[in-house]
């Protein structure tokens, strides 16, 4: 099989229940209205009535497998800023915007990377495009966003720069993120205050999870996946370069599920394998090829309520879900910007509420799914 090629739309991967999808007047002074309506949020493209024209970019509805099969995941809708999530801006930064043509507070997201929900499915996003990481409170419809973390030290306040803030993961009111490019991983709060540094044992971190007291991390330059205790300090490692069981070609992503097993996507050999809380191999998911079922290059992975596997593959531009046995249910997804279509998508979470959100990374955004299929 070619590894370039990419998978043919009749191609199909079953198992049991389940079927792959196929794919008017003028204003003497305009410019107090406008700043007005930017100010206190007036509607500007309303009609006489107030009422607003339908978005031209409005997705249309989209499920995978296609009628008349029974669906199983359902488009939702795209993310590229923080007002697509539904944060309001205050009407003094809307003005302030308005005079000075900037985003501040609301700037479009320029290659989403990786992709993390805390304990309330909080999400948390790493852009690459612009070295910064962002936090949305989905309940209080707030957007924190740094490119840059304060540290204080004997020599007073500091600041560091992400330069290349590839993973992400939350728990509590600490932010950690594997920067590759520092070879670190930062702790943070919400504050943008530096916790602890992780540079120790590390060359290029790739990816975190978290299950229970442990921060797992994914080292790509030394083909291993290391742990940590939640403070920063060395558990154990375990992994080399190789093609064997636990062995590992750039590895890249990881995943937990609330057995504490772990998930790695061993990129570089086209698979995703899994292991116990002690990082003993238990299986492994996927190998070289371009069917359903195989992998060019897997990315994200992440793990659903139920134990089904998703797994993001960058080459094909797909989406691949598997039932705990290893099983192929269900492949979706080809090039393109549409509903379900991807352009080198990357990180991929899923909360506890089925929606599975994934980071379309040269499509600038976020895309959003859920599965709406039987229990």
């Amino acid at each position: 099989m070619s590894r370039l090629s990419r998978p043919r739309r009749s191609d199909v991967g079953e198992a049991p229940g389940w079927k792959r999808a196929l794919r008017a007047g003028s204003s003497p002074c305009p410019i107090l209205p406008l700043a007005l309506a930017a100010a206190f949020g007036l509607p500007l493209g309303a009609d006489a009535s107030g009422s607003r024209a339908p978005r031209p970019d409005a997705e249309p509805a989209r499920v995978w497998p296609a009628p008349p099969e029974t669906p199983r995941l359902a488009f939702v809708r795209a993310f590229a800023q923080p007002t697509d999530f539904g944060v309001k801006l205050s009407g003094l930064r809307r003005f302030s915007n308005w005079l000075t043509g900037a985003q501040k507070g609301n700037e479009p997201l320029l290659k989403p990377f990786a992709l993390a929900l805390d304990e309330q499915d909080n999400l948390c996003v790493t852009d690459t495009g612009a070295n910064a990481v962002c936090f949305l409170d989905r309940a209080a419809n707030r957007w924190l966003r740094w490119s840059a973390l304060e540290h204080r030290g004997g020599r007073g306040r500091a600041a560091i720069l992400f330069a290349s803030p590839v993973a992400v993961a939350k728990r509590g009111q600490t932010i950690f993120v594997a920067d590759s490019a520092r070879g670190s991983v930062l702790a943070f709060d919400l504050k943008g205050q530096l916790q602890f540094q992780l540079t120790n044992r590390l060359q290029r971190p790739s990816g975190l999870a978290l299950a229970g007291d442990r921060l797992w991390v994914a080292d790509a330059a030394q083909h291993s996946v290391l742990a940590f205790n939640l403070r920063g300090e060395f558990r154990g490692a375990f992994g080399q370069r190789g093609t064997g069981p636990g062995e590992f070609n750039f590895p890249t992503h990881l995943a937990t599920d609330p057995q504490g097993r772990l998930y790695v996507t061993d990129s570089m050999n086209a698979r995703v394998q899994v292991f116990d809380a002690d990082g003993r191999f238990l299986s492994q998911l996927g190998k070289l090829g371009d069917s359903p079922g195989h992998f060019g290059r897997p990315k994200g992975v992440a793990v659903d309520r139920r134990g089904r596997i998703y797994v993001v593959d960058a080459l094909f531009d797909t989406l691949q879900i598997f039932d705990p046995e290893g099983r192929l249910l269900l492949n979706l997804g080809e090039p393109g910007a549409g509903p379900g279509e991807f352009w080198l998508p990357n990180g991929i979470a899923i909360s506890r509420n089925d929606e599975i959100f994934i980071a379309d990374a040269y499509n600038r955004r976020i895309q959003m799914l859920r599965y709406i299929g039987p229990e």
